[in-house]
């Protein structure tokens, strides 16, 4: 028998490494996302017990998905429904059949497939990028919910929403033609960067990054990049993604605490990634007009340029900003452009920035801006404010490690009130 320990963590590890490529295939068979859902959360729940007994397998992804699609077939078998409603069943597990493989598709990845599928113009843009996140990635609906700011009931309603409209729109699982693809990539790009964000910075949880998401966030928008070289779009966000997590490794200390980009060590920044983010940003920024991912790429351009945090070219950074607000104009982005002016022109120039947003209801659980403003007051002395920023950020947060982060310098504060 296998300990039970190994044995959660093995299941959370293939849970956040193989969930899409089970649900995917999955949903290939049955054409019928919850049926799909279901067999899938089974088919983990089913490795929790068996793996203890029989030891975790070589290939966990291949396992869940056996289980998963069997599951599926013995719920399509009692329905009595196989027959009439599948009459294209894929019956082979390694093969797909002909229909999905639409004549004049460019790519046959089940994960994509899925992609596509959610992000299908039958659906509003946020229903498709909260759909993927939650069946593509895997993510509770909590983070989900958290990634759009709104509440985890008004989540779990767009999510079970959106997935009647798939079912009732009759929506087929398959990636668009070569002729459909270019206008279809849009929405695509956007869930890709959200799955980036929400994996750069976990919204909840132990870890400060999740990799699983990151890579796979990477992976597809390289995917992307490949089928559409001319998209400036894609390869901006493509280079956005690779300057960005190129300082993956230098934001924990070896304790696993936060380190803030001022205090990174710059000397663990992956210079592979910088080449290869910067030589894509020179190309997207060439070929086309700004867009609001080559624009945040070249704001991470300036990061990495500079040698050390005091070299940082903030009068280039808020110029950047300012493109950013015209091209995506967001209460996010609004805060982040706040935060470069008082780095600018100082903790004074900041608050007065931030103040206009803390009217803003879309950032009234948004921890970043309460603790950006509690930074700016300590940076002032105001030790009392500070304090009370610090601690609307702690309640607003359940990183663990932004919480550990935001609880010490919460006492660096309090200490000063005597």
């Amino acid at each position: 028998m296998t300990d039970d320990s190994e044995v959660r963590e093995a299941v959370a590890r293939a849970h956040r490494r193989e969930w899409a490529v089970v649900l995917a295939a999955t949903v290939r068979l049955v054409r019928d996302l919850d049926l799909a859902e279901e067999c899938a959360q089974d088919a983990y729940a089913h490795a929790l017990r068996t793996w203890a007994v029989n030891g975790v397998p070589a290939k966990p992804g291949a396992w869940l998905t056996t289980v998963a699609r069997n599951r599926a077939k013995d719920v399509l078998r009692r329905e009595s429904v196989l027959r009439s409603a599948l009459p294209l069943l894929v019956t082979d597990d390694v093969v797909p059949g002909p229909e999905d493989r639409p004549e004049g598709s460019v790519f046959d990845d089940d994960r994509l497939r899925l992609i596509f599928t959610c992000c299908h113009p039958a659906l509003s843009r946020d229903a498709q990028v909260a759909l993927t996140l939650r069946l593509v990635c895997g993510l509770s609906t909590t983070e989900v919910a958290r990634a759009f700011l709104v509440q985890e009931t008004a989540m779990a309603a767009r999510i079970t929403r959106a997935k009647k409209k798939i079912s009732g729109a009759r929506i087929p699982y398959r990636v668009p033609s070569s002729a459909d693809l270019p206008e279809r990539v849009a929405a695509v790009m956007e869930v890709v960067h959200l799955v980036f964000t929400t994996g750069h910075a976990a919204p909840v949880g132990k870890d400060l990054v999740r990799e699983d998401l990151v890579d796979g966030a990477i992976h597809l928008a390289r995917t992307l990049h490949q089928l559409l070289p001319d998209n400036t779009d894609i390869t901006g966000l493509l280079a956005l993604m690779l300057l960005t997590d190129a300082r993956r490794d230098s934001r924990l200390s070896a304790d696993g605490r936060l380190v803030l980009l001022a205090e990174q060590d710059r000397t663990r920044w992956d210079v592979d990634l910088i080449r290869e983010g910067t030589t894509l940003l020179t190309e997207a920024l060439r070929r086309g007009r700004p867009t609001k991912y080559s624009v945040q790429a070249a704001i991470a351009a300036v990061h990495t340029e500079a040698a050390t945090w005091e070299d940082t070219d903030w009068v280039e950074v808020v110029g950047l900003y300012e493109v950013l607000v015209r091209l995506w104009p967001s209460p996010v982005v609004e805060l982040n452009r706040a935060v470069a002016i008082g780095f600018r022109d100082g903790p004074e120039a900041g608050l007065a920035a931030l103040a206009p947003l803390l009217e803003e209801p879309a950032l009234g659980t948004y921890a970043y801006l309460s603790a950006a403003r509690a930074d700016f007051l300590r940076r002032l002395g105001r030790w009392a404010q500070a304090a009370t920023s610090y601690e609307e950020a702690l309640a607003l947060t359940d990183n663990d490690v932004e919480r550990d982060f935001l609880a010490r310098r919460l006492e660096e504060v309090t200490l000063h009130l005597g």
